[in-house]
């Protein structure tokens, strides 16, 4: 069964925590490498979904013309 992609909002949380972590300083250098790798993967899924809105928002205001 396919994993439920997260949404924009949980995919901030998620980096919100991460950053956190980073910056309370609670990881080890394993972790860390992982967490950057996280963080890039919800970073890119944002930038993703925010570009897929702001075409349909585009799309939509045309159609009012």
């Amino acid at each position: 069964m396919a994993k439920k992609e997260e949404t924009y909002k949980e995919a901030v949380e998620r980096l919100r925590q991460i950053v956190g972590e980073i910056e309370r300083g609670d990881l080890d250098v394993d972790l860390l490498s992982e967490r950057v790798k996280e963080a890039t993967r919800l970073i890119k899924l944002c930038k993703e979904k925010l570009y897929k809105v702001d075409e349909e928002v585009k799309k939509a205001l045309e159609e009012l013309d």
